[in-house]
């Protein structure tokens, strides 16, 4: 682990005092020196004000020699394009295998859905998931299957059961393609996603039915991303009728309209600097 020496090379690097520091983050310096000398451990509410002042993520704070990497590195770093994303030489993914080292499927049913927002990385806890496979699967890659819950992504009913393949590097991820991605907010959700990594450290994500507005999620929040495979389900599909149609033509509108808010919002603000 390398959060004290990280906190102290952070500090430094903005030129900051421990007493800047401190005192922005409401504690006693000699706190904040234990912490960086490493002769004391902080909780976790410490550990994530410190993930919020220096604006990188826990994951990165705790894994990654901050010391070791290149200006560029850190450059991309500060600017929210944090070094976790890039995902296969940094994040471990907890797994289960046949005899003849073939990859599981595991199975995270409704009821384990709460459980795996904190048991994603325990061996134990995915060890203990229903396992399967299926023959008409890479055998090259990773797939998890998540059960479905609520009415988001309908026409996918409730409580289908959605296949991802596994996603090791987040730049991969492709705009109006649908993902599972796991956050330290809401949990699993089942979204069609923009990818503003690039531009904002964000990604942002839309629902199936019109019903649902489109949110923000900060990749820092982030922590699996599933691209969809497929969907199994026992229910079968309405019918697309004209009204439905006219629903969807809503709901691209109003993505349409979202991303126009946003441009004239950064306009406004190029406005003002200017």
């Amino acid at each position: 682990m390398y959060f004290a020496s990280n906190i102290k090379f952070l500090r430094r690097r903005r030129g900051r005092t421990q007493d800047d520091v401190a005192s922005a983050m409401q504690m006693k310096r000699s706190t904040l020196s234990g912490y960086e000398n490493g002769v004391a451990q902080p909780g976790i509410e410490a550990l994530v004000a410190f993930s919020g002042y220096f604006n990188i993520s826990l994951d990165t704070m705790l894994r990654i020699d901050l010391t070791a990497l290149s200006e560029s590195q850190l450059g991309e770093l500060e600017r929210g394009y944090d070094a976790y994303i890039k995902g296969s030489n940094l994040r471990v993914l907890a797994t289960t295998v046949t005899p003849d080292n073939r990859e599981n499927i595991e199975l995270v049913n409704e009821k384990a859905r709460a459980g795996y927002t904190t048991g994603y990385a325990d061996p134990e806890f995915i060890s203990d998931l229903p396992l399967f496979n299926l023959p008409f699967l890479s055998r090259e890659r990773k797939y998890r299957t998540f059960q479905l819950k609520g009415d988001s992504m309908l026409p996918i009913p409730d409580k289908s059961w959605v296949t991802g393949e596994y996603m090791s590097d987040w730049r991969e991820i492709k705009s109006g393609k649908a993902y599972i991605i796991l956050t330290t907010g809401d949990g699993i959700v089942f979204k069609v996603v923009e990818n503003s990594i690039e531009a904002s450290g964000r990604l942002i994500l839309y629902s199936l039915n019109p019903l649902y507005e489109p949110y923000e999620v900060h990749i820092n929040d982030v922590r699996e991303i599933w691209k969809f495979v497929h969907y199994i389900s026992d229910e079968l599909p309405e019918p697309v009728l004209p009204e439905k149609q006219l629903l969807r033509t809503v709901a691209t509108m109003k993505q349409d309209l979202y991303q126009l808010k946003k441009s004239i919002g950064r306009d406004i603000e190029d406005a003002r600097e200017v």
